[in-house]
C-alpha cells in the first residue's frame, strides 16, 4: 500500500544536491540499465552499475533485479558534468502474476 501511495507521487523528484527518486513501473531492464515509465507517462533511463543494490519489498532477503512490469522506486544520484542519471538502490515490487485460467 505504500509503494502504491509513493507511486503517485511525482515521478522525477528532485532532492537536495544531485539526489534523485525515479518512481514507475519497470518497461524495460539488462545488466547496465533500467527503464522505467513514470506515473506522468514519460520514459526515463536510469543507468545501472555493480554497487547498485536491489530490494524486492516482498521478499527482503533476495538480491535478484527487478523484471519488466514490477514497480520500482529508484534512488539515484545525477552526474552533473555529464548529466547521466546511475541507480544506487532499487527498491521494487513485483508485478501482479495473472491468474491462471480456467
Amino acid at each position: 500500500m505504500i509503494l502504491v501511495a509513493v507511486c503517485v507521487l511525482p515521478a522525477l523528484v528532485m532532492a537536495a544536491g544531485t539526489d534523485i527518486h525515479v518512481l514507475g513501473t519497470v518497461t524495460a531492464i539488462d545488466a547496465k540499465h533500467i527503464e522505467v515509465k513514470t506515473a506522468k507517462g514519460p520514459i526515463v533511463s536510469v543507468l545501472l552499475n555493480k554497487q547498485v543494490r536491489f530490494r524486492n519489498k516482498s521478499n527482503s532477503k533476495s538480491t535478484d533485479s527487478p523484471t519488466v512490469g514490477d514497480r520500482v522506486i529508484i534512488e539515484a544520484s545525477k552526474d552533473d558534468k555529464t548529466k547521466k542519471v546511475t541507480a544506487t538502490v532499487v527498491h521494487y515490487s513485483p508485478g501482479r502474476t495473472a491468474s491462471p485460467a480456467r
